[in-house]
């Protein structure tokens, strides 16, 4: 419930853009406070949000349909990015996107501000701004138009300590309507390999029932040394999500997620995999969940072109459904 869009209604989604930002500046020569910076930020725990990241990671963002990915670098701080995706059941047609990374550079890796948007020809914008004030502390803001109307904002402020992370987000806020919901989240290191956290979501206005709720969820995870085990619980609402991820050589890693909820009484779990195949140049991704839902992904890199080609595919064998996607990335 890092995402507050998660809880709300209706559920809002922004896509973050097709390809990553562009790389930073020239990376500069690390000197004895770089380096005793690196050491620290090895005591952090990361964001709440990030608790079971190493697993999603390697489940396939299986798309549908054809998609073409044009993108080009104007320097070393702006890029920009063509989309033209045709797809039945996604959003389709073109979109221009951009990304700007500033100049304060607090690390070889991190530049800010960082500001990410998208907009297609009727005007609905995606737009992400991200900021570091000081080493500790960082923003970020979220926005999305449709319709000439904003139809979801986010608004997270994070400080990073030694060994702990503490973060606040607010989402769809309405002073006229007194609505919206406030998300607290902390994540503190307490030993190498223990990282232990909480999070408190609450919810207000007149669509829920009683005017308001409050969900607390606790969270942990254990890292070992090729291998980390997470999870987060929400005795109230009756939750649990775990998973564990394991990386078995440099180029095979698995994953394993399960998703239960005590009061739709439903669970859901779902094996995942990724392969690297150096010699190839090519990344291959799958999973399989508990609902007899399959998908896979391959990225093949085709050198000595700034080219990737990507073949997705999804099988739901209980409904019937198949999707099949064919994307080229250039840039």
């Amino acid at each position: 419930m890092g995402n507050v869009f998660a809880a709300g209604a209706p559920p809002v989604n922004i896509p973050p853009p097709p390809l990553g930002a562009p790389p930073p500046p020239t990376e500069q020569p690390a000197t004895s406070g770089s380096t005793q910076t690196k050491v620290e930020d090895t005591r952090n725990p990361g964001s709440f949000e990030d608790l079971h990241k190493k697993c999603k990671d390697i489940f396939p963002q299986v798309f549908e349909g054809g998609k073409l990915i044009v993108s080009k670098g104007l320097s070393s701080h702006f890029q920009i990015s063509h989309t033209l995706s045709l797809s039945t059941f996604q959003p389709s047609g073109y979109r221009f996107g951009a990304t700007y990374v500033g100049i304060k550079q607090l690390s070889p890796t991190e530049s800010f501000p960082v500001i990410i948007g998208d907009i297609d020809p009727s005007g609905n914008l995606n737009a992400n701004i991200i900021h570091a004030f000081t080493d500790s502390i960082r923003a970020k803001l979220v926005a999305q138009i449709q319709n000439n109307k904003c139809v979801a904002t986010q608004v997270t402020a994070d400080y990073k300590g030694t060994d702990f992370t503490s973060s606040l987000t607010l989402g769809n806020i309405d002073i006229v309507n007194e609505s919206g919901i406030a998300v607290t989240q902390y994540l503190q290191r307490v030993t190498p390999s223990l990282d232990l956290g909480a999070e408190l979501l609450y919810q207000y206005g007149q669509q829920i029932p009683g005017g308001m709720v409050t969900v607390l969820s606790l969270a942990g995870r254990y890292s070992g040394e090729n291998w980390q085990l997470s999870g987060n619980i929400s005795p109230l609402a009756g939750s649990l999500h775990s998973c564990y991820v394991h990386k078995i050589t440099d180029q095979l890693q698995i994953g394993a997620e399960l998703e239960t909820s005590l009061r739709l009484q439903e669970s859901v779990a779902t094996i995942g995999y990724q392969i690297e195949v150096p010699n190839a140049n090519a990344t291959f991704r799958g999973q399989l969940d508990t609902n007899w839902c399959i998908g896979a992904v391959l990225e093949k890199k085709l050198p000595p072109f700034p080219f990737t080609l990507a073949l997705s595919g999804y099988a739901n064998h209980v409904k019937g459904q198949y999707r099949f996607g064919v994307g080229l990335i250039v840039g």
